[in-house]
């Protein structure tokens, strides 16, 4: 290994008798790229906010570049050149990008006011180093995700970092930002640059990093070189479960098609799409952001308004012009952004779960039946497997895999005909990933007519029992997932071979 840029030994943390860190090591040399890995609750935040200094542990050692400390404050882990892009890439949306780049700057040279000319220089200098093109003068709050992501790593630089913790880095990214991102902190290798990559997701762990580090309640499980380990391995280490490559068929003989859909179109999205869908089926629709799936399915659940086509269910002619509508005609949509889209986040998980079937748990003057209510949330935590101490406990406190559990019970106690999902394990752990995929199969194994909307290739081609690739607004071809791999869904997608 290079020359250690950040070396922490025997890290313990421990919050109101939990114990968040066991003795944690993790070493990572000078211009590696180093991922840690682990799932939700593994003590990743918790070790990055150590070595930020956030946190100070209670007991171990954190060594930076030859020197050693019992713990850092913020500042002095700044000094020391480590700088932490979280998730939310702390970024001020209502400044504009020159703004956001240069106010710290300004702070650390006690400046009461802003030069905006130096700030111009300096925001100019940030973005050249990346070579990021954007107009200085946007608002941050304009940008896209992977924009924002641009200005937090341009801003770590004029900071003189030497080591960049990159928290969930990819996590409201596709799949050409994700790229796009990879090259930048390639670039950011070559020039000497240290990366912790902290993720859980696979597929950029053996694409991107050269070493590992895996957690698992707090401690460590495994480390070591990335071309050395396999994927059955590292989610093993991940999870302590070992799972099965599966595909899903549809039961033999499944009968009518609950949903058809003949010529629906509409302007700027997708035009004259048709297809069935069967009870006991798993229509997987992928394709790249842009290509009109998530539009198509906003339509079948009267959130836009095709401008022509028909949509019939189970033989009958169907007008959808609302959400209502959808609902009265057994449709469920589970969107792809749970936290703003499906969740009410500040309410306990007992009201998000029952929240769509209050009519059925109210007598005939409107007053809700609290032993109704209670019995229907006590069947949906047990029936999907939510683990929680307390119905009561704000839906926040649960981790990505349980959320996405609550929002589809919150559709599952409507009695369904078809359940439609948008990215159904977007920001969720291996082990709830697999829960995921185990329940939808579960659900169409049942009768349940389900469409699965996703980019993620692995998830598509172990769910559904069909696939139709979508591209450029029309479905081009049809799939088999048993005969069908990755790269050739890949290419369809794209376009590219």
């Amino acid at each position: 290994m290079a020359t250690s840029v950040l070396r922490v030994e025997g890290i313990a943390k421990s919050f109101g008798g939990v114990q968040a860190l066991k003795g944690v090591s993790l070493e990572i040399g000078q211009g590696e790229i180093h991922c840690l890995a682990g799932e939700n609750g593994s003590g990743k935040s918790t070790l990055i906010k150590v070595i930020s200094g956030v946190h100070e542990p209670d007991a171990g050692r954190i060594e930076i570049n030859g020197k050693h400390f019992s713990h850092l404050s913020p500042i002095e882990a700044i000094k020391l050149g480590i700088q932490v892009i979280y998730q939310d890439f702390s970024v001020f949306p209502n400044l504009s990008v020159m703004e956001n780049l240069a106010l710290n700057m300004e702070l650390m040279d006690n400046r009461k006011f802003m030069n905006y000319k130096r700030a111009r220089k300096i925001a100019s200098h940030a973005v050249a180093q990346i070579g990021f093109e954007v107009d200085l003068d946007e608002r941050v709050e304009n940008l896209s995700v992977a924009d924002r992501q641009l200005i937090a790593i341009s801003r770590a630089l004029l900071q003189e970092a030497k080591l960049i913790i990159m928290d969930e880095p990819t996590s409201a990214l596709t799949k050409k930002e994700v790229k796009a991102l990879f090259a930048v902190i390639k670039q950011l290798q070559a020039r000497g640059l240290s990366i912790l990559f902290v993720s859980h997701k696979l597929d950029e762990v053996f694409e991107i990093s050269e070493r590992y580090t895996i957690l698992r309640s707090g401690e460590n499980v495994a480390s070591g070189n990335t071309v050395d380990l396999d994927r059955k391995t590292f989610v093993y280490h991940m999870t302590g479960r070992q799972f099965e490559d599966t595909h899903y068929e549809a039961p033999a003989g499944i009968g009518q098609p609950v949903l058809s859909v003949k010529g629906l179109s509409l302007s700027g999205a997708y035009s004259d799409i048709s297809f069935d869908l069967a009870p006991g089926e798993i229509l997987g629709i992928t394709g790249l952001l842009g290509s009109g799936r998530t539009e198509l399915v906003e339509t079948l659940f009267g959130i836009l308004k095709p401008d022509s086509g028909n949509i019939s269910i189970k033989g009958k002619e169907a007008s959808i012009k609302s959400v209502k509508d959808a609902i009265k005609h057994g449709i469920g949509y589970v969107p792809a952004d749970r936290l703003t889209e499906g969740l009410f986040l500040p309410q306990a998980i007992r009201r998000n779960l029952v929240i769509s079937v209050l009519d059925q748990l109210s007598s005939r003057l409107g007053f809700l039946r609290t032993r109704a209510i209670a019995e229907t949330t006590k069947k949906w935590i047990q029936n999907l497997s939510i683990a929680t101490k307390n119905p009561e406990f704000p839906v926040r406190t649960l981790s990505g895999g349980n959320q996405q559990k609550v929002v589809l019970a919150r559709w599952l106690a409507n009695n369904l005909s078809i359940l439609m999902l948008n990215g159904p394990t977007m920001g969720v752990d291996i082990g709830s990933k697999y829960d995921i995929h185990t329940l939808i199969r579960k659900l169409a194994a049942g009768g349940l007519a389900i469409i699965i909307v996703s980019d993620d290739l692995p998830e598509v081609l172990a769910c559904a029992s069909r696939i139709l690739v979508m591209r450029d607004g029309a479905f081009i071809q049809e799939l088999d997932p048993s005969a069908t791999t990755e790269s050739m869904l890949s290419e369809l997608s794209t376009g590219i071979a």
